[in-house]
């Protein structure tokens, strides 16, 4: 067996990898388009009322029976986003999507749109960079004026 063989058997691997990872994510996506269809009919806005927030298994996470013999496999292992939230006069566990969950405040009143369980969007809800704008802004008040060589270059600009 020659290097060119090798060579060719290499190639011919990679080519059937790709290949099968091209079908799987085409099958991927179409499952979920289904799915953000069905959310998307179904959901409704809801006001609710944040009372706690935590990252646990969905076998810790106190959510009705039917719900958890409902859950695939894979969910039931990994490390989901829940809310426990009080909606009217009733306290719920709630799944979150993951770009919601580090939107959600904290003991405050808020607007969700809910799909059953499963929240799927707040209203008023920031961007990834608008939080991150926010935190620095918080930060730079805690300071008193942001970085110390801040401070130090504000001293030469003045003159």
């Amino acid at each position: 067996m020659g290097a060119f063989d090798i060579i060719l058997i290499i190639f011919i691997v990679v080519v059937a990898a790709g290949a099968g990872l091209y079908f799987f994510n085409r099958w991927a996506s179409n499952k979920m388009n289904t799915n953000q269809t069905l959310i998307d009919r179904s959901k409704q806005t809801a006001s609710i009322y944040v009372i706690d927030k935590a990252k646990m298994r969905a076998s810790k996470a106190n959510l009705p029976k039917a719900v958890h013999e409902q859950l695939p496999r894979m969910y039931k292992i990994m490390k989901m986003p829940f809310v426990k939230a009080k909606i009217g006069p009733q306290v719920m566990t709630l799944m979150c999507d993951r770009d919601v969950y580090h939107a959600l405040p904290l003991k405050k009143q808020i607007k969700v749109d809910l799909a059953g369980i499963y929240i799927v969007s707040m209203h008023g809800m920031k961007t990834k960079k608008e939080m991150k704008d926010q935190k620095k802004a918080k930060a730079a008040a805690k300071d008193g004026g942001g970085k110390p060589w801040d401070k130090v270059m504000a001293k030469f600009k003045r003159k």
